[in-house]
């Protein structure tokens, strides 16, 4: 059980072009987004909701204004970075089975949540927990995921008739998929490597990561 935990912690992907199309079992979906609602919160605030979007014409709406900010960003870049980013595919809007967005709440729970006194954040984290719980669980059923990040959030909120004050956190891509890659897309394009986990541990202070580290500390 504990192999089989870290198999699937692994083996999530941030999946974009391996998507079939396929619709994804009513019961399996359902596990998939209790597995989300069963995220810890801050103060038990469970400040997320989850809306399910199938509707072809809101997913083409969506994906243009996704493609519109990729030229923004693209434009930004220059020579090679440039080069390499024009060979990464960054959504699976329409190929994938469903889109399922995550919106945070900061008012759920208000004005006495408890444990946000002094991080005010601490409600977004949870949104992004119950995402993290959805993945996983996804990823244990077989499906794939895909977090689409170049979107404005205003014009999301609006194509979605998501109220004032609630923050539209991912469209997340979701369904079946062929596989999931071995190697995560941006690492097998050479947009940027992993690191190793010695450079981000720091034992009782904060070390410059240029430092010597001496033995034993890491």
């Amino acid at each position: 059980m504990i192999e089989e935990f870290y198999r699937v912690l692994h083996s999530r992907r941030d999946v974009r072009g391996e998507f079939t199309g396929e619709p994804i079992d009513d019961a399996v979906l359902t596990r998939v987004l209790e597995a989300a609602h069963a995220a810890p919160s801050v103060g038990l605030s469970q400040p997320w909701d989850f809306v399910l979007v199938r509707d072809p014409g809101t997913r083409e709406t969506f994906a243009k204004h996704v493609r519109e900010e990729r030229d923004v960003f693209a434009a930004s870049l220059d020579g090679e970075r440039a080069d390499t980013f024009s060979r990464i595919k960054i959504e699976g809007i329409l190929e994938s089975s469903v889109g399922i967005v995550v919106t945070y709440d900061a008012g759920r729970g208000a004005p006495a949540v408890l444990g946000r006194h002094a991080i005010a954040d601490a409600g977004l984290y949870s949104a992004c927990l119950a995402i993290q719980n959805l993945w996983l669980a996804a990823t244990a059923e077989g499906l794939g995921v895909g977090w689409v990040s170049f979107y404005r959030e205003p014009f999301l909120a609006e194509l979605l008739g998501i109220p004032a004050g609630i923050r539209p956190v991912a469209w997340l891509c979701a369904g079946p998929v062929t596989a999931l890659a071995e190697v995560p897309d941006l690492e097998r394009h050479g947009w940027r490597q992993r690191t190793p986990l010695a450079d981000a541990v720091h034992h009782e202070r904060w070390q410059d990561a240029s430092a010597p580290r001496s033995p034993g500390s890491a």
